[in-house]
């Protein structure tokens, strides 16, 4: 049964602000702030330290408190943790006013302590789970990791943020007093600076103005690519599903620039943006493919990769001929229109789904797909459908799915292998 923390108020002090709780049967004087009512208990007036010292709830008064709701079990709390971690000490180091707490959801003690070794901040008790979960029910948390950033307790009426981790991944440092009015100074810039985007500032750097060409190292003037629609490919030799979905990349590429030389247009180019560890991977992957690439190592590369808050590889944006980005969305787009995508315009892309509605008019209603013995039940986002992982290419699908009512499981209409009723268990 879960246990309340009950508030023994035992002076009322209504000038200062001030209540008086009990700690392990002392009467204490705590401020009377949410830091102190969301992270103290009736047990406990303190937070771990990376060392296992205790800090006093009250050291964080006067500052930007952000609650890191995270698990060493989970991969991207860990990808996230060292990045957060970056920031943390950035602000720490220029003697600014923020503070993390780590609220656990580890399995364990053991994990709890090995995960939380790799942290500079303060921790509520692994043992505390009244508080954890109190947290978790203030907050709505629904995944994670999640960082909800809390203002100074003085300042009662400045909005909580709920996107934290989302804002580290996006601004930085820069995001830092985490106020509605920086955000809003930070999206102001963000637009602008979109407005004014071109190919030209894109791509090239003070000492480079071009890309590299197939035969490798044949250099490619980035001003002969301006007028064209262009696909920066984020991607690696070490990414397992980057190497899944190159092989099809070409293929696409090779069609697309097929029925362009058909239709008398060259319109279209890649470029891989790569993230390899080392020139020789680099050579290797950028060897498998016909289109442009930055050199290996270029200072841009980590400036588009910001720029486009590109989190994970393979990832394919899309620029217009005005040099606009038309979508980051180029990897879904290929995977569900194949070379049929091109340009990858919202007017296209309108015109496919209504096409995908017309041939989804002859689908049967319902199938069963081998690997999976649940009759499968053809939906689209007005009957329960949405975006989706297709179970069978583990590629992101929409619109409509063969989707399983009792499991969830999901694949593409067109990755449906359907078998006999009478041969599934």
């Amino acid at each position: 049964m879960r246990r309340e923390v009950k508030e023994i108020c035992l002076k009322n002090n209504k000038s200062s602000g001030d209540d008086f709780w009990v700690f392990n049967g002392e009467s204490k004087k705590v401020s009377n702030s949410r830091f102190s009512s969301l992270l103290a208990s009736k047990d406990r007036d303190f937070l771990l330290s990376p060392t296992g010292n205790q800090v006093k709830v009250l050291d964080l008064e006067g500052k930007a408190v952000g609650l890191y709701f995270s698990a060493n079990w989970y991969r991207p709390c860990r990808n996230f943790t060292p990045v957060l971690a970056g920031i943390y000490e950035q602000l720490k180091g220029h003697g600014f006013g923020f503070e993390v707490v780590y609220v656990s959801s580890d399995e364990d003690s053991d994990a709890f302590n090995s995960y939380r070794a790799c942290m500079p901040w303060l921790a509520i008790p692994f043992s505390d789970l009244v508080t954890k979960k109190a947290l978790n029910r203030r907050f709505d948390i629904e995944g994670i990791p999640c960082l909800i950033i809390l203002q100074p307790s003085d300042n009662e009426d400045a909005e909580t943020i709920h996107e934290g981790v989302e804002l580290i991944y996006r601004y930085g440092v820069r995001a830092f007093p985490f106020t509605k009015e920086r955000l809003e100074e930070l999206e102001k810039e963000e637009k602008e600076k979109h407005e004014s985007q071109t190919l030209t500032n894109l791509l090239t750097h003070p000492s480079r103005d071009f890309l590299l060409g197939q035969p490798s190292p044949m250099q490619v003037p980035i001003a002969s690519l301006v007028g064209k629609t262009i696909g920066l490919y984020f991607s690696a030799q070490w990414c397992l599903p980057g190497l899944e979905f190159t092989p099809k990349l070409i293929s696409i590429y090779q069609k697309i620039k097929q029925m362009l030389v058909e239709e008398k247009d060259e319109d279209f180019e890649l470029v891989l943006v790569s993230s390899d560890h080392n020139r020789n991977d680099f050579n290797s992957y950028f060897g498998t493919m016909s289109w442009l690439a930055l050199p290996f190592g270029d200072p841009t590369i980590k400036n588009l990769t910001k720029y486009f808050d590109v989190r994970g590889i393979p990832c394919l944006v899309i620029i217009g001929p005005d040099g606009k980005t038309v979508t980051r969305q180029g990897r879904n787009l290929i995977n569900l229109y194949q070379e049929e995508a091109y340009p990858f315009t919202d007017a296209k892309l309108k015109l496919l789904e209504k096409q995908m509605d017309e041939e989804a008019k002859e689908l049967p209603r319902s199938e069963y797909h081998e690997g999976h013995r649940h009759e499968l039940t053809l939906v689209t986002e007005g009957t329960g459908g949405g975006p989706f992982i297709c179970c069978d290419c583990d590629e992101q699908g929409s619109g409509w799915a063969y989707q399983c009512i009792e499991c969830g499981y999901e694949v593409h209409p067109k990755c449906i292998k359907a078998v006999n009723r009478g041969s599934t268990g």
